[in-house]
Protein backbone atom coordinates (compact mmCIF):
# COMPACT_ATOMS: atom_id res chain seq x y z
CA UNK A 1 0.00 0.00 0.00
CA UNK A 2 1.04 3.81 -0.48
CA UNK A 3 1.12 3.64 3.05
CA UNK A 4 1.38 7.32 4.84
CA UNK A 5 5.59 8.39 5.57
CA UNK A 6 6.11 9.48 8.70
CA UNK A 7 9.41 11.32 8.23
CA UNK A 8 9.55 14.98 6.93
CA UNK A 9 10.46 14.18 3.12
CA UNK A 10 12.03 17.65 0.85
CA UNK A 11 9.29 19.71 -0.76
CA UNK A 12 8.20 18.18 -3.81
CA UNK A 13 7.17 19.46 -7.14
CA UNK A 14 4.04 19.33 -8.51
CA UNK A 15 3.86 17.72 -11.81
CA UNK A 16 2.73 20.44 -14.37
CA UNK A 17 0.21 20.12 -18.18
CA UNK A 18 1.62 18.64 -21.15
CA UNK A 19 2.92 20.64 -23.80
CA UNK A 20 0.91 21.64 -26.51
CA UNK A 21 1.54 20.17 -29.76
CA UNK A 22 3.70 22.13 -32.41
CA UNK A 23 1.97 23.74 -35.44
CA UNK A 24 3.40 23.32 -38.78
CA UNK A 25 2.29 25.36 -41.50
CA UNK A 26 3.14 23.96 -45.11
CA UNK A 27 3.60 25.56 -48.52
CA UNK A 28 1.13 24.88 -51.13
CA UNK A 29 3.32 26.70 -54.04
CA UNK A 30 2.35 29.68 -53.46
CA UNK A 31 -1.55 29.54 -53.24
CA UNK A 32 -4.01 31.77 -51.10
CA UNK A 33 -5.43 29.66 -49.16
CA UNK A 34 -4.47 29.17 -45.28
CA UNK A 35 -3.56 25.62 -44.25
CA UNK A 36 -6.02 23.80 -42.35
CA UNK A 37 -5.71 24.15 -38.77
CA UNK A 38 -5.76 20.06 -36.56
CA UNK A 39 -7.75 20.57 -33.36
CA UNK A 40 -6.30 20.43 -30.54
CA UNK A 41 -7.06 17.50 -28.34
CA UNK A 42 -9.51 17.85 -25.86
CA UNK A 43 -8.95 17.60 -22.20
CA UNK A 44 -9.72 19.28 -18.52
CA UNK A 45 -7.56 21.28 -16.74
CA UNK A 46 -6.81 18.93 -13.07
CA UNK A 47 -5.19 20.74 -10.30
CA UNK A 48 -5.82 20.36 -6.64
CA UNK A 49 -9.32 21.78 -6.18
CA UNK A 50 -11.61 19.79 -4.21
CA UNK A 51 -8.94 17.37 -3.02
CA UNK A 52 -8.46 17.10 0.69
CA UNK A 53 -5.44 16.07 3.04
CA UNK A 54 -5.85 13.07 5.69
CA UNK A 55 -3.49 13.40 9.13
CA UNK A 56 -1.87 10.38 6.90
CA UNK A 57 -3.74 9.91 3.22
CA UNK A 58 -4.66 12.17 0.95
CA UNK A 59 -8.38 12.20 -0.57
CA UNK A 60 -11.41 13.94 -2.66
CA UNK A 61 -14.44 15.46 -1.75
CA UNK A 62 -16.44 13.65 -4.26
CA UNK A 63 -20.33 13.48 -5.86
CA UNK A 64 -21.97 11.24 -8.33
CA UNK A 65 -23.98 11.83 -11.51
CA UNK A 66 -27.10 11.88 -9.55
CA UNK A 67 -26.25 14.01 -6.64
CA UNK A 68 -27.80 16.78 -5.57
CA UNK A 69 -26.39 20.32 -4.43
CA UNK A 70 -27.91 20.32 -0.94
CA UNK A 71 -26.83 16.69 -0.57
CA UNK A 72 -24.13 16.16 2.17
CA UNK A 73 -20.95 16.36 0.73
CA UNK A 74 -18.87 13.10 0.72
CA UNK A 75 -14.68 12.23 1.15
CA UNK A 76 -13.18 9.87 -1.21
CA UNK A 77 -10.34 8.09 0.85
CA UNK A 78 -8.59 4.41 0.79
CA UNK A 79 -10.08 1.83 2.79
CA UNK A 80 -6.53 1.07 4.54
CA UNK A 81 -6.48 5.11 5.19
CA UNK A 82 -9.55 4.28 7.97
CA UNK A 83 -8.58 5.94 11.07
CA UNK A 84 -9.75 3.04 13.43
CA UNK A 85 -6.67 0.52 11.67
CA UNK A 86 -6.97 -1.52 8.37
CA UNK A 87 -10.74 -3.24 7.56
CA UNK A 88 -9.73 -7.18 8.01
CA UNK A 89 -9.92 -9.37 4.86
CA UNK A 90 -13.97 -9.84 4.15
CA UNK A 91 -14.97 -7.00 6.67
CA UNK A 92 -17.19 -4.56 5.47
CA UNK A 93 -17.81 -1.12 7.58
CA UNK A 94 -20.49 1.33 7.12
CA UNK A 95 -22.56 4.11 9.46
CA UNK A 96 -19.77 4.49 11.38
CA UNK A 97 -19.44 7.44 13.77
CA UNK A 98 -16.22 9.85 12.86
CA UNK A 99 -15.08 13.54 13.25
CA UNK A 100 -12.04 12.85 11.03
CA UNK A 101 -11.04 16.34 9.45
CA UNK A 102 -9.90 17.32 6.34
CA UNK A 103 -7.85 20.03 4.98
CA UNK A 104 -9.76 21.90 1.67
CA UNK A 105 -7.40 22.69 -1.25
CA UNK A 106 -8.01 25.08 -3.78
CA UNK A 107 -6.74 25.14 -7.28
CA UNK A 108 -3.17 25.61 -6.40
CA UNK A 109 -2.60 23.28 -3.40
CA UNK A 110 -3.78 26.01 -0.56
CA UNK A 111 -5.52 24.79 2.07
CA UNK A 112 -8.54 26.79 2.79
CA UNK A 113 -10.71 25.22 4.84
CA UNK A 114 -11.01 22.24 7.72
CA UNK A 115 -13.78 20.28 6.57
CA UNK A 116 -15.38 17.45 9.47
CA UNK A 117 -17.06 14.45 8.87
CA UNK A 118 -19.70 12.98 11.58
CA UNK A 119 -19.78 9.31 9.50
CA UNK A 120 -17.71 6.63 8.04
CA UNK A 121 -20.36 5.78 5.15
CA UNK A 122 -18.82 2.76 3.69
CA UNK A 123 -14.92 1.05 4.42
CA UNK A 124 -13.61 -1.97 2.89
CA UNK A 125 -10.34 -3.45 2.03
CA UNK A 126 -12.33 -6.48 -0.11
CA UNK A 127 -12.07 -6.60 -3.60
CA UNK A 128 -11.64 -2.81 -3.58
CA UNK A 129 -10.21 -0.08 -1.08
CA UNK A 130 -12.00 2.57 -0.15
CA UNK A 131 -13.32 4.48 2.53
CA UNK A 132 -16.59 6.84 2.19
CA UNK A 133 -17.05 9.58 4.45
CA UNK A 134 -19.76 11.69 5.31
CA UNK A 135 -19.63 15.33 6.00
CA UNK A 136 -21.34 18.32 8.18
CA UNK A 137 -21.36 20.42 5.18
CA UNK A 138 -23.62 20.35 2.03
CA UNK A 139 -21.86 20.71 -1.26
CA UNK A 140 -23.64 24.06 -1.72
CA UNK A 141 -22.44 25.30 1.32
CA UNK A 142 -18.83 24.57 0.32
CA UNK A 143 -19.00 25.53 -3.33
CA UNK A 144 -20.78 29.18 -1.66
CA UNK A 145 -17.98 29.03 1.23
CA UNK A 146 -15.04 28.47 -0.60
CA UNK A 147 -15.66 28.70 -4.41
CA UNK A 148 -14.78 24.51 -5.06
CA UNK A 149 -16.93 22.11 -6.52
CA UNK A 150 -16.36 18.59 -5.91
CA UNK A 151 -15.17 16.02 -7.89
CA UNK A 152 -17.34 13.98 -9.97
CA UNK A 153 -16.86 9.88 -10.13
CA UNK A 154 -17.85 8.29 -13.31
CA UNK A 155 -20.18 5.47 -13.32
CA UNK A 156 -18.26 3.78 -16.59
CA UNK A 157 -15.40 1.31 -16.66
CA UNK A 158 -11.99 3.45 -17.55
CA UNK A 159 -10.11 2.79 -20.39
CA UNK A 160 -6.62 1.53 -21.26
CA UNK A 161 -4.63 4.03 -22.24
CA UNK A 162 -6.70 6.46 -20.78
CA UNK A 163 -4.47 9.59 -19.55
CA UNK A 164 -4.71 10.27 -15.89
CA UNK A 165 -4.11 11.94 -13.42
CA UNK A 166 -3.17 11.22 -9.80
CA UNK A 167 -3.81 14.13 -7.60
CA UNK A 168 -2.13 14.15 -3.51
CA UNK A 169 -3.53 16.41 -1.25
CA UNK A 170 -1.01 14.78 1.09
CA UNK A 171 1.84 15.80 -0.58
CA UNK A 172 0.65 18.75 -2.97
CA UNK A 173 1.92 16.74 -5.74
CA UNK A 174 0.46 15.45 -8.99
CA UNK A 175 1.74 12.59 -10.77
CA UNK A 176 0.95 12.21 -14.96
CA UNK A 177 1.14 8.96 -16.77
CA UNK A 178 -1.67 6.76 -18.14
CA UNK A 179 -3.82 3.62 -18.04
CA UNK A 180 -1.62 0.78 -18.96
CA UNK A 181 -4.20 -2.06 -18.19
CA UNK A 182 -5.97 -4.22 -15.77
CA UNK A 183 -5.11 -6.58 -13.61
CA UNK A 184 -7.59 -9.51 -12.58
CA UNK A 185 -6.53 -9.77 -9.41
CA UNK A 186 -3.78 -7.71 -7.21
CA UNK A 187 -3.17 -9.82 -3.98
CA UNK A 188 -1.24 -8.04 -1.18
CA UNK A 189 -0.83 -9.64 2.35
CA UNK A 190 -4.25 -10.94 3.17
CA UNK A 191 -5.93 -8.61 0.85
CA UNK A 192 -7.31 -8.88 -2.80
CA UNK A 193 -8.50 -6.37 -5.33
CA UNK A 194 -10.35 -6.80 -8.15
CA UNK A 195 -10.13 -5.49 -11.54
CA UNK A 196 -7.55 -3.01 -10.74
CA UNK A 197 -5.76 -0.02 -12.37
CA UNK A 198 -2.51 -0.34 -13.52
CA UNK A 199 -0.48 2.59 -13.99
CA UNK A 200 2.40 2.97 -16.56
CA UNK A 201 5.68 3.91 -14.98
CA UNK A 202 5.49 7.75 -14.93
CA UNK A 203 3.23 7.32 -12.22
CA UNK A 204 5.74 6.32 -9.44
CA UNK A 205 3.56 7.18 -6.22
CA UNK A 206 4.61 7.07 -2.90
CA UNK A 207 3.87 7.01 0.79
CA UNK A 208 1.50 9.08 1.51
CA UNK A 209 -0.28 8.96 -1.77
CA UNK A 210 -2.69 6.74 -1.06
CA UNK A 211 -6.55 7.46 -1.39
CA UNK A 212 -5.71 9.97 -4.19
CA UNK A 213 -8.50 10.51 -6.88
CA UNK A 214 -7.46 9.72 -10.12
CA UNK A 215 -8.72 11.64 -12.86
CA UNK A 216 -9.43 11.00 -16.29
CA UNK A 217 -7.88 14.14 -18.31
CA UNK A 218 -10.06 14.24 -20.69
CA UNK A 219 -13.49 14.35 -18.64
CA UNK A 220 -12.29 15.67 -15.44
CA UNK A 221 -13.87 12.59 -13.68
CA UNK A 222 -12.34 10.27 -11.20
CA UNK A 223 -12.34 6.91 -12.63
CA UNK A 224 -10.24 5.45 -9.54
CA UNK A 225 -8.66 5.69 -5.99
CA UNK A 226 -4.67 5.81 -5.51
CA UNK A 227 -3.50 2.41 -3.09
CA UNK A 228 -0.67 0.51 -3.62
CA UNK A 229 2.55 -0.39 -5.29
CA UNK A 230 5.37 -3.00 -5.37
CA UNK A 231 8.35 -1.33 -3.32
CA UNK A 232 10.72 -4.38 -3.23
CA UNK A 233 10.00 -6.90 -5.56
CA UNK A 234 8.52 -9.07 -3.34
CA UNK A 235 5.80 -11.31 -4.18
CA UNK A 236 2.50 -10.84 -3.21
CA UNK A 237 3.87 -8.97 0.60
CA UNK A 238 2.55 -5.94 2.21
CA UNK A 239 3.67 -2.58 -0.01
CA UNK A 240 5.02 -5.70 -2.73
CA UNK A 241 1.19 -6.54 -4.51
CA UNK A 242 1.72 -9.38 -6.97
CA UNK A 243 -0.80 -9.82 -10.20
CA UNK A 244 -2.73 -12.94 -10.55
CA UNK A 245 -4.54 -13.63 -13.65
CA UNK A 246 -7.65 -15.89 -14.10
CA UNK A 247 -5.66 -18.74 -14.49
CA UNK A 248 -3.47 -18.09 -11.33
CA UNK A 249 -0.23 -17.26 -12.64
CA UNK A 250 1.57 -14.77 -10.63
CA UNK A 251 3.21 -11.63 -12.04
CA UNK A 252 5.40 -9.22 -10.13
CA UNK A 253 6.26 -5.86 -11.20
CA UNK A 254 8.63 -3.85 -8.94
CA UNK A 255 8.29 -0.61 -9.15
CA UNK A 256 5.10 -0.50 -10.68
CA UNK A 257 1.73 1.42 -8.94
CA UNK A 258 -2.20 0.66 -8.86
CA UNK A 259 -5.70 2.08 -8.01
CA UNK A 260 -8.89 0.47 -6.98
CA UNK A 261 -11.73 1.40 -9.94
CA UNK A 262 -14.41 3.92 -8.24
CA UNK A 263 -17.29 3.16 -11.39
CA UNK A 264 -19.07 0.81 -9.33
CA UNK A 265 -19.68 2.93 -6.80
CA UNK A 266 -22.64 5.70 -7.74
CA UNK A 267 -24.91 2.54 -8.39
CA UNK A 268 -24.57 2.25 -4.11
CA UNK A 269 -25.65 5.75 -3.39
CA UNK A 270 -29.30 6.66 -3.84
CA UNK A 271 -31.52 10.21 -3.47
CA UNK A 272 -29.36 12.28 -0.83
CA UNK A 273 -26.27 10.51 -1.05
CA UNK A 274 -27.19 7.53 0.84
CA UNK A 275 -25.68 4.52 0.64
CA UNK A 276 -28.00 1.32 -0.50
CA UNK A 277 -25.78 -1.98 -0.73
CA UNK A 278 -29.24 -3.74 -2.03
CA UNK A 279 -30.12 -0.95 -4.50
CA UNK A 280 -30.27 -2.48 -8.08
CA UNK A 281 -26.81 -2.38 -10.08
CA UNK A 282 -24.67 -2.25 -6.72
CA UNK A 283 -21.80 -4.86 -6.74
CA UNK A 284 -19.96 -3.52 -3.79
CA UNK A 285 -19.38 -6.22 -0.71
CA UNK A 286 -21.63 -5.97 2.21
CA UNK A 287 -21.03 -6.88 5.59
Amino acid sequence: MNKPLLATLATLVITGAGMAPAAAAAQNGGAAAAPAKKAAPAFKAVDFAGTVSLSNCSGSVIRFPASADSDPALVLSNGHCLETGFPDPGEVITGQSSSRTFGLLNSAGTKVATLRANQVVYSTMTDTDVTIYRLTSTYAQIKNSYGISALTVSDTHPVAGTAIKVVSGYWKKIYSCNIDGFVYRLKEGGWTWKDSVRYTSACNTIGGTSGSPVVDTATGKVVAVNNTGNEDGQRCTENNPCEVDASGNVTVRQGINYAEETYQIPACFTTGNKLNLNASGCVLPKP
